[in-house]
């Protein structure tokens, strides 16, 4: 008889976002080869209500190969950095960020069509830069400390309205999902042993 070994937290945070990002290149193959970019056209579109669906596509969405190219190490890392803690916490913060951070797009950002995955990556920057602060951890604060470090450029480069064709605004609204969700849904380190303790 055969058994499993479990697998590591590592190897299912690498799976889950290689999937997840394969997804978004075959999207993106598709969109180009078989809809001839009109996909794009799905994405956010404030203050309308035929573009309020956008909140849920936009991050699927991407203007070009270059557009998800530029998405993709970010998108890998951060969000890799967010599933080590599991998989359910991954969805939790992936959800809060891609609506929260969408309908506040939705609700203040210029009129444009945004789409993209970056809103999403803001809002794991935000998330793993405020998380280990909340939950007073040593390893998640060394996460934040890391983060900072190789994305804080990144971070703050995207938040300020520079070039016209960046949707600055979703990247800043996803960051401020993001660290709502810290607060939301990351628990003080000595709340989670209390409660494993019962």
């Amino acid at each position: 008889m055969l058994v499993e070994t479990p697998k590591s937290p590592i190897v299912k945070a690498v799976q889950l976002m290689v999937i997840l990002v394969a997804a978004l290149w075959l999207i993106e193959v598709l969109d180009v080869l078989i809809f001839d970019n009109d996909l794009d056209e799905q994405g956010i579109i404030p203050r309308t209500w035929g573009g309020l669906d956008g909140v849920l596509w936009a991050p699927l969405l991407h203007g070009g190969f270059g557009h998800l190219l530029a998405n993709t190490l970010p998108l890998l890392v951060l969000g890799g950095f967010v599933a080590l803690a599991g998989i359910r916490r991954w969805i939790a913060v992936t959800t809060f960020v891609v609506l929260v951070g969408g309908l506040a797009t939705w609700l203040v950002a210029r009129s444009a069509i945004h789409i993209g995955a970056s809103g999403l990556i803001f809002g794991y920057a935000g998330f793993l830069l405020v998380a280990g602060f909340v939950e007073k951890s040593v390893k998640g604060i060394g996460v934040a400390l890391l983060v900072g470090f190789l994305f804080g450029g990144m971070v703050l480069r995207g938040i300020t309205p520079v070039a016209t064709w960046v949707s600055w605004e979703s990247h800043l609204l996803g960051l401020a999902a993001g660290v709502l969700a810290a607060f939301a849904i990351a628990t003080p380190e000595s709340e989670r042993v209390a409660a494993a303790d019962r």
